[in-house]
């Protein structure tokens, strides 16, 4: 068997090692659920409960003290079952481990249901569940607070289901641990700074899925009657489908999760958008209509400018000047044709009233010397000398008697 060399090794003191157990025990712990039966309960004068937490096997110091047993509707009896809530540490004094206790229920889960279920009808006997003093959503909200942890995959996934929707707004976060014992003081620092900031819309509160225990932050009395009494119309968000917790009946809407939460918000983003892209569609199609409609309108003005314009008009003028030169050649050679033929027509009267025509129908001019013409018998002399004029010639006669 080997012999430790001291020299070698650190050497602790009782204080150093308690302290540093005690140190290992908060920092791997925290804030846990304990399930055992109460024994030793000694209510000392200042108020602080001391008390034994046990099982079968084996049993746990507890401490519960008189500020936060004012808190408690449950306090610890003897021989009852519990579940309590607190932070394991090391009384460094007597060297042993306890459980500072902050929360109490009896009977394990039962009790978990059973003080949810308090609660739940004391604040709606209250009026703060009424659904006459919840407030509407906004149609498109452009700042949405939320309150949840800064690590958790809940925030993430509200994130990213916004992302993908193509959502225009502004996401601000105000983190906060959403279980463990400071939990609910936390959310509710967080909440207020979120009513605060300015241009906020809407606000979320949430987390992802868990046990009741990991979920009771959000069924804190004062977190609930904060939400209910909030400006701003709040959204509930914690958990999965199945899960339930005060908050969610407090706040103005619930949604089964942060994602859901996130499609909630969303929704009225997406269906304005598509009303939009619809009016948007409905409008490009009465502008072809009515830019077809005034390019018909136009096409007929332009045409009609055309037909009015000096150019247009000049040779307007000069196609109705051609058709009234066409129209007086016809008319004046109708005209000229027709009196050409009433001058044939005359003329052939006349040649034939002539003393030629005359002579050629048989007949003959008898004048004297002077050559004035002979009209009656009684103008003859005997031995007179007169001329006949024939058709064909004069002839030389002499009156016998």
């Amino acid at each position: 068997m080997l012999e430790p060399e001291m020299e070698s090794e650190r050497v602790w003191s009782v204080s150093d090692l308690t302290r540093e157990v005690r140190g290992c025990l908060e920092v791997n712990f925290g804030a846990i659920w304990v399930r055992g039966e109460i024994s030793n309960l000694r209510l000392l004068p200042s108020g602080h409960r001391y008390f034994t937490l046990k099982d079968a096997d084996s049993q746990l110091r507890a401490v519960l003290f008189a500020g936060d047993s004012l808190r408690m509707e449950t306090l610890p009896e003897d021989g009852e079952q519990f579940v309590v809530f607190g932070e394991l540490t090391v009384y460094e004094p007597r060297g042993e481990y306890q459980i500072r206790v902050r929360h109490m229920l009896g009977d394990g889960a039962g009790g978990l249901r059973r003080e949810f279920e308090r609660l739940k009808r004391k604040l709606k006997e209250e009026g703060l569940f009424d659904p006459d003093r919840k407030q509407s959503l906004p149609e498109l909200p452009r700042r949405v607070a939320i309150v949840t942890s800064s690590t958790g995959a809940a925030f993430q996934d509200f994130i990213s289901i916004l992302q993908r929707r193509d959502w225009r707004g502004e996401v601000l976060l105000f983190p906060s641990k959403v279980q463990g014992v400071e939990a609910p003081g936390e959310i509710l620092e967080a909440l207020h700074a979120a009513e605060r900031y300015p241009g906020v819309d809407l606000l979320v509160v949430g987390r992802g899925g868990g046990s009741a225990e990991d979920l009771w932050a959000f069924n804190d009395e004062n977190l609930v009657r904060a939400i209910a009494a909030c400006p701003l119309p709040v959204i509930s968000a914690v958990g999965h489908q199945i899960d339930f917790v005060l908050t969610d009946f407090a706040a103005d809407f619930r949604a089964e999760t942060p994602s859901a939460a996130a499609e909630r918000i969303s929704s009225d983003f997406l269906e304005q958008r598509e009303r939009l892209r619809g009016i948007g569609e409905d409008l490009t199609d009465e502008v072809a209509v009515r830019m077809e409609r005034l390019r018909g309108r136009l096409e007929l003005c332009e045409a009609r400018l055309r037909s009015t314009s000096p150019k247009a008009l000049v040779e307007t003028a000069h196609q109705r000047l051609d058709d009234v030169s066409d129209r007086l050649r016809v008319g004046v050679r109708e005209r000229l044709g027709n009196l050409s033929l009433r001058l044939e027509n005359l003329g052939q009267r006349l040649e034939g009233n002539s003393l030629t025509g005359t002579l050629k129908r048989g007949f003959s001019m008898i004048r004297d010397k002077d050559g004035n013409p002979v009209g009656s018998k009684a103008e003859l002399k005997p031995d007179q000398s007169v001329t006949a004029t024939f058709a064909d010639g004069d002839a030389s006669l002499r009156v016998e008697s």
